[in-house]
């Protein structure tokens, strides 16, 4: 039987706990789901095609990869991708842990990930069998660890901390991967929610790419921009020997995307209006909050894109490291409820991550608790 550690988040359980307690109630700015409505236009797509009785293509309807396609050239700077290289993917984290495996790797393979990074980079590549390594330098490692090395995750914008990979950085990690034979993914499913910055490239972005996306994937996800979590709507494309590889062995294991949601997919890709009102709400909800933590003693870090806002009161433990835990428990004690910096590796310690996703009345609490 495969042994995985706990999940992480039920370490939390006396904190909300604890934050339940609060008078005015919990303000939950933890893990980051979506709470806004999901959009009429695509919830009237999915009524449309819910009469769909035969079984779903596991490649995709030629409609729904044409539609990831043309996003990808309106909105992510990547023209000519060949529909043919695109695949659904019932989320993103259902591909992030299966790629790994998907891809074939195993015992004495390497995955690299990130220094802070979504924790599931490093469970894909234990239910394969294969290494995590994290680094945020991947040009220092030994000749001997890079040829162990098969599979490199960037993500940009990051989860936990809204960092964003320039092109030129992104463009030498793919000269490296195709120096050694590795694929490059690249999850990148906050790019529609840039702050401070508005260039956000992609992997296939020919700055990154070149004349190619061999040996590349753009993973995405419009749980974010849509407030779609509740659907399982996502999409990787790139390289076409790998999707080619992909489809094929998720049509033996039956991983596919239902016919409904795949046209709720299509339609949510092809509608900008809404992906500009939800940006502005969180927008909004940001230039709320992100000022009431560093009035209470906290630094933002990064924080540039995405769905949360990384930082740190300094709180540091006896042996002067610093202590996650004791500001989940200040923030606890004031009824919000926030991600622990540990969750995404050793250099999170000492952090917390606080998500955007909460109500307008609920960011506007928090903020008034933290001014107390």
């Amino acid at each position: 039987m495969l042994t995985l550690p706990e999940y992480p988040w039920d370490a939390m359980t006396p904190y909300r706990e604890l934050a339940a307690a609060h008078p005015g109630g919990t303000v939950d700015l933890s893990i980051g789901t979506p709470v806004d409505p999901t959009p009429q236009v695509i919830q009237d797509a999915l009524a449309a095609a819910s009469d769909a009785p035969g079984y779903p293509t596991t490649h995709g309807r030629p409609q729904l990869r044409e539609a990831v396609a043309d996003w990808f050239a309106r909105r992510r700077g990547v023209p000519n991708l060949d529909p043919e290289a695109v695949l659904p993917t019932i989320g993103s984290k259902e591909l992030v842990a299966w790629l790994p495996t998907l891809l074939g790797l195993g015992e004495g393979d390497i995955v690299l990930r990130p220094r802070i990074a979504y924790p599931t980079y490093d469970m894909g590549a234990v239910i394969a069998g294969a290494e995590p390594v994290a680094t945020d330098d991947p040009f220092s490692l030994d000749e001997s660890v890079l040829a162990r090395v098969k599979l490199i995750w960037l993500n940009s914008p990051g989860n936990p901390t809204g960092k964003v990979d320039d092109a030129a950085y992104m463009a030498r990690v793919v000269e490296l991967a195709r120096r050694i034979g590795a694929v490059v993914a690249s999850d990148e499913c906050y790019a529609e929610l840039p702050w401070e910055l508005e260039d956000v490239p992609s992997i296939l972005d020919p700055r990154v790419a070149g004349n190619s996306h061999q040996g590349l994937l753009a993973v995405y996800s419009v749980s974010k921009q849509s407030n779609l979590a509740g659907y399982r709507a996502a999409f990787a494309a790139g390289c076409p020997e790998l999707i080619k590889g992909l489809v094929n062995t998720r049509k033996h294991a039956g991983m596919i995307m239902p016919a409904p949601v795949q046209e709720a997919l299509r339609v949510a890709l092809s509608d900008d209006d809404h992906v500009r009102s939800q940006r502005e709400l969180y927008r909004r909800r940001r230039a709320l909050l992100k000022p009431a933590l560093e009035a209470a003693g906290f630094t933002v870090e990064h924080s540039v894109a995405g769905l949360y806002l990384w930082c740190t009161d300094g709180s540091m433990t006896e042996d002067g490291r610093g202590d996650t835990w004791a500001q989940v428990q200040r923030m606890a004690e004031r009824g919000i409820v926030v991600g622990p910096g540990v969750f995404y590796g050793e250099a999170g310690a000492g952090y917390v991550r606080v998500a955007l996703t909460a109500s307008d009345e609920r960011i506007a609490a928090a903020a008034e608790r933290l001014a107390v």
